[in-house]
């Protein structure tokens, strides 16, 4: 995996560069598949718009250069620790959501949640046995319901 390490680390490198951005990548390898941090004076360019840039840059790599991870793995591109601070909210939010949906008894939906956030979500309530997590809706409009079992 040191090679796929290297090369994912090489092309993100070139293509920032070829976009004109200061943003240095350091790739690692983990259980989850390969982590690529970015840092350097245009980092903050890649956490606006919630981090889009990074959710980008994950799919080229997958594109990329996904046949050569195992079917568990992934890319996970960060910034400055961007990704845990937003975990960390999105935490705070799914247990507020089960606080609500158990004192109310009415389904909690989340705001409009990239795949990736409201996968976070389920996870962080998974263990929750009077809980129910589920995606409703189709396409960009897809959100998340917190509901009673």
């Amino acid at each position: 995996m040191t090679d796929l390490v290297e090369k994912s680390e090489r092309f993100v490198g070139e293509l920032l560069a070829g976009l004109g951005l200061k943003i240095t990548p350091a790739a690692r390898w983990s259980d989850e598949g390969c982590h690529i941090d970015l840092s350097g004076a245009d980092s903050h360019l890649a956490r606006a718009e919630n981090g889009e840039l990074l959710d980008a840059l994950e799919v080229i790599l997958f594109q990329a250069f996904g046949r050569e991870l195992e079917r568990h793995q992934r890319f996970l591109v960060d910034a400055e620790g961007y990704r845990e601070r937003r975990r960390a909210e999105l935490e705070a939010m799914a247990q507020f959501a089960a606080d609500k949906v158990r004192t109310s008894g009415q389904p909690f939906v989340f705001g409009i949640l990239n795949s990736t956030e409201r996968r976070m979500i389920h996870l962080a309530l998974k263990e929750q046995t009077d809980l129910v997590t589920e995606s409703v809706g189709e396409g960009r409009q897809r959100r998340l319901q917190v509901r009673l079992k």
